[in-house]
């Protein structure tokens, strides 16, 4: 599509709910909700320091990235059987499947769980069959196994030699968790290993840390797309490096408000990195604690920073673009994107 019809604003929420689009940054464990966290807690005959569901929730009173991750990681406990792992993956599953998300890459932490005894083997047999039956619902789901940079390259290495029996069920490496104090450049030599293994390479920066983590994912992890990085817009050579190279950014406006890394979704800098040119793209991070699935990202932070549908039309393409789909797959899901738009003109 050359030109987006023009499609009045009314129509907007309406279209950006329809749309087709990829959800290329979604934590699976930030998608368990605290119905899920005291129902899998019930059957595994755990205990959780909160009395419902409701108080559970009220501990979602981030402050910060760290303050976040203590409680993720809590609810993260109730994990233990490959089908807990399933059902929670399912259940985000049939939520992007009714937001539009054709292609999700989902980012999965093992550490969190084989620190706790969980085998490697059960986490990944879980999620990935969860994957497959994707395909029921319309999605084409893929894994990113995320190393944890609060811990060492050599916990990361270890992690990696566990995981490499089942290769097949993922697809790239990322790194996420505590980014302020652990530069991406930490890593160097796992995600060296991880290249020669030809696992696709993705890293967490630019979201609190700031724009030299970015050139650092780039230039010594080489990775071909940064989650976050809304710190980019910061440094002038950097946006004009990122918008030549076609780099992926995989944005969460939602998790930014609420880690306080923006004051206000209306002072949220998405527009201003698509006006510099770049591969941005609307993702929703951990939905479970952020207040909103990928949906709830594109609709609130229209409304609230009055981004019209060419932009729409833009993200939705470039999270396909930004995917590690193949390419025949991507030209099918423009192809729907397009019938997308071309039905709300007509509408």
């Amino acid at each position: 599509m050359t030109a987006i019809p023009p499609i009045p604003a009314e129509r907007l929420p309406s279209l950006l709910a329809a749309m087709p689009k990829a959800e290329l940054h979604i934590h699976i464990e930030g998608s368990l909700e605290p119905e899920l966290i005291f129902t899998l807690a019930q059957r595994n005959g755990l205990a959780i320091p909160y009395a419902s569901v409701d108080e559970l929730r009220r501990a979602y009173a981030f402050t910060n990235l760290q303050s976040f991750l203590d409680i993720y990681y809590a609810g993260a406990s109730v994990l233990l059987k490959a089908q807990d792992f399933y059902d929670m993956a399912w259940a985000y599953l049939q939520r992007a499947a009714a937001d539009r998300v054709l292609r999700a890459e989902i980012f999965f932490d093992p550490q969190t769980h084989t620190a706790r005894g969980v085998a490697m083997e059960t986490v990944i047999a879980g999620l990935s069959r969860a994957c497959r039956d994707a395909k029921q619902l319309g999605v084409d789901a893929e894994l990113i196994l995320c190393f944890l940079r609060h811990l060492s390259e050599q916990e990361a290495f270890e992690t990696l030699e566990q995981a490499l029996p089942y290769r097949g069920h993922f697809i790239g490496v990322g790194l996420d968790s505590s980014e302020l104090g652990h530069p991406p450049e930490k890593f160097a030599r796992v995600f060296d290993r991880c290249r020669r293994e030809g696992l696709h390479l993705v890293a967490h920066a630019g979201e609190e840390g700031p724009p030299a983590y970015v050139w650092s994912a780039l230039d010594v992890l080489k990775v071909e797309r940064i989650d976050h990085g809304v710190q980019s817009a910061k440094d002038p050579a950097l946006m004009r490096r990122l918008a030549q190279d076609r780099i992926p950014l995989t944005v969460c406006p939602l998790s930014n408000l609420k880690l306080c890394v923006v004051p206000t979704l209306a002072q949220h800098n998405l527009r201003e990195l698509l006006d510099g040119g770049l591969c941005a793209t609307v993702n929703s991070d951990d939905p479970a604690y952020f207040g909103g699935y990928v949906n709830d990202n594109f609709l609130q932070t229209f409304a609230a920073t009055g981004l019209d549908a060419r932009h729409a039309y833009r993200l939705a393409r470039n999270s396909f673009e930004g995917s590690f789909a193949s390419a025949e797959a991507k030209r099918g899901y423009v192809e729907q994107l397009d019938v997308a738009f071309a039905a709300a003109a007509a509408a």
